[in-house]
């Protein structure tokens, strides 16, 4: 079991196990009651659930699946002053955003809101320290990306803390029933609107990536993979969705002449109206008159069920989607500021000590060919004299040093005359 130590205020990070099930369930309903006017998502069900499946989920932990790590979730603990006792103090919550596992998404960081006053520990240092050991743990993990609501300013500032930056702003959009009616009036004929499967895979990767910034485009880091469901996701999904009294629709328009995906949707619907339907919209920028048509469509698919409100997203680099969802007259229900920051882990590299000279030149071995001359030798050779012009060279220069020396010779006898 790996865990964290650290110096400063001797917090231990180690794996959630079952016996922390009910501090973890105390923490995340501290922490609703405390968010409940930021109008965020209630962390208590989710928690619920994975202790209602705390025991499979850990099986599947165990060996290389597609649910793995569903339960990937760490706390921090401190030990009493006056006994042996430990306290948990908060938990980390993470999974893998693509199939590639280069991007992690943090879901949710929990500390506990009143803390016991004999442990004297800084809170931001417990969320910190949480991170931080997911940041080392998880070597596969290049990019980390979170989203954290606008209004939670101590969660803003952990993160910014530990070196997250924003990526984009995000507005949760809510569309009353009555303005679900009027819009399944409207005319949605879409002859190209095909339903989705796992052959359309490489078309809707295109209209992802051509959707986004490049900024988001890198950090996302998806592929074709992501956008195919394998056979145990499938029939998990379909088990969910019996359970639950849910069902999902999706779909996209095909652009035959550009041979691409222009547009696409999926919904989840619930039958028994225990919650509102949630919808997922992604169009090309180039085709942005498919905004009316798409949500007449899903309008279309929501009139015959519990009268329901449905719920989609926006960012800030969307305009036309927000100006639509603006002139419709949806409702705001929530602001989220979308953030990453990047990892690159350190490796040691190890020098040979002791190494000789002659342990190190062991493969060296003479050539058994004759050199061959190169174009700068024979340059070199091209220009030196050769030995004959030599020797005509020297024999002129002793000529001429000879008539100098009798000259001279003369010119000192005339000179002594």
């Amino acid at each position: 079991m790996s865990s964290y130590l650290s110096e400063s205020t001797k917090i231990l990070v180690r794996p959630a196990q079952y016996r922390d099930l009910e501090a973890i369930e105390a923490i995340a309903a501290d922490a609703a009651e405390v968010q409940r006017s930021c109008d965020c998502a209630n962390p208590v069900a989710s928690v619920q659930q994975l202790r209602r499946w705390y025991g499979a989920l850990k099986f599947l932990s165990l060996f290389p699946n597609p649910l793995q790590d569903r339960f990937r979730v760490y706390v921090a603990e401190q030990e009493l002053a006056n006994s042996r006792e430990r306290k948990l103090l908060g938990l980390i919550q993470v999974s893998p955003l693509n199939k590639t596992r280069s991007t992690w998404r943090v879901e949710r960081v929990l500390v506990e809101q009143n803390p016991a006053s004999e442990l004297f520990v800084d809170l931001k240092e417990v969320g910190s320290q949480l991170l931080r050991y997911c940041f080392e743990s998880i070597w596969e993990a290049r990019t980390w990306v979170l989203e954290v609501n606008v209004n939670e300013q101590a969660a803003l500032a952990l993160y910014r803390q530990n070196g997250f930056q924003p990526l984009a702003q995000l507005t949760y959009w809510s569309l009353t029933p009555e303005l679900l009616a009027e819009l399944a009036q409207n005319d949605s004929d879409l002859p190209n609107l095909l339903p989705a499967s796992n052959a359309d895979a490489q078309l809707l990767c295109q209209l992802d990536c051509v959707s986004m910034p490049p900024l988001l485009r890198q950090v996302f880091d998806r592929h074709v993979q992501d956008f195919k469901a394998n056979l145990v996701n499938s029939l998990l999904k379909k088990f969910n969705q019996w359970y639950s009294k849910s069902e999902m629709v999706s779909g996209y328009v095909f652009e035959p002449q550009r041979k691409a995906a222009i547009g696409y949707f999926k919904l989840n619907l619930h039958k028994d109206g225990s919650g509102p339907h949630e919808a997922q919209l992604t169009v090309h920028p180039a085709y942005t008159w498919l905004y009316p048509k798409l949500l007449a469509k899903m309008a279309q698919s929501v009139v015959n069920l519990p009268s329901q409100s449905l719920e989609l997203v926006s960012a800030d680099y969307q305009h036309e989607r927000e100006e639509y969802l603006e002139k419709l007259g949806a409702q705001r229900i929530e602001h989220t500021l979308l953030m990453s920051r990047s990892v690159w882990h350190k490796l040691k590299e190890t020098k040979p000590e002791g190494l000789q000279l002659s342990e190190m030149l062991q493969g060296l071995h003479p050539v058994p060919r004759t050199p061959i001359p190169s174009r700068i030798s024979w340059q070199k050779s091209s220009f030196q004299p050769s030995k004959l012009e030599n020797s005509e060279i020297s024999s002129n220069n002793l000529s001429k040093n000879g008539k100098i020396g009798e000259s001279s010779q003369g010119s000192d006898l005339n000179s002594e005359s």
